[in-house]
């Protein structure tokens, strides 16, 4: 089954957006190639993976890979707020830190996972085995986490 479009992210990034925007009038993000390369294969790894994005904890989008029908920016500003409520929740509650949180919803899984500084989120449909995505998302965000790391010496 071929995989859905995705928006273009860092270098790929010209001209005018499919939003209005132009992206030639300011800088173009950092492009991050090694975690790119990482969504990738977690995508090809998981059946029932829709899409997948790396956003910084202030919301700024990093890296991802969604179809064409999800705006990435407003989906890393989405899962930065979840971020910052789940770090919330869990240090109230339990006094330990965040590590990741699932959303089941009618359609679909979304699952944000902490990568360091930044999330990883993972959308999935219905019929995903969230055991399998689990399995194959956790060492993804350690992953990431250490590519950003690496890129920010």
């Amino acid at each position: 089954m071929p995989l859905p479009e995705r928006e273009p992210t860092g270098s790929e990034l010209t001209g005018p957006t499919p939003y209005g925007r132009d992206q030639t009038t300011r800088p173009l993000p950092q492009s991050y190639p090694a975690v790119q390369a990482e969504l990738t294969a977690l995508r090809e790894r998981v059946p029932h993976l829709t899409g997948t994005v790396v956003a910084s904890s202030d919301g700024l989008l990093i890296e991802h890979d969604l179809p064409a029908h999800i705006e990435p920016a407003g989906m890393a500003a989405l899962a930065a707020a979840q971020l910052s409520l789940s770090y919330r929740l869990a240090s109230t509650a339990h006094g330990g830190g965040f590590n990741e949180v699932v959303v089941h919803g009618s359609d679909g899984q979304v699952v944000i996972y902490a990568a360091g500084y930044t999330a990883l989120t993972v959308l999935a449909g219905p019929d995903v085995n969230v055991g399998r995505l689990h399995l194959e998302s956790r060492p993804v965000a350690r992953a990431i986490a250490a590519h950003l790391a690496a890129a920010h010496d």
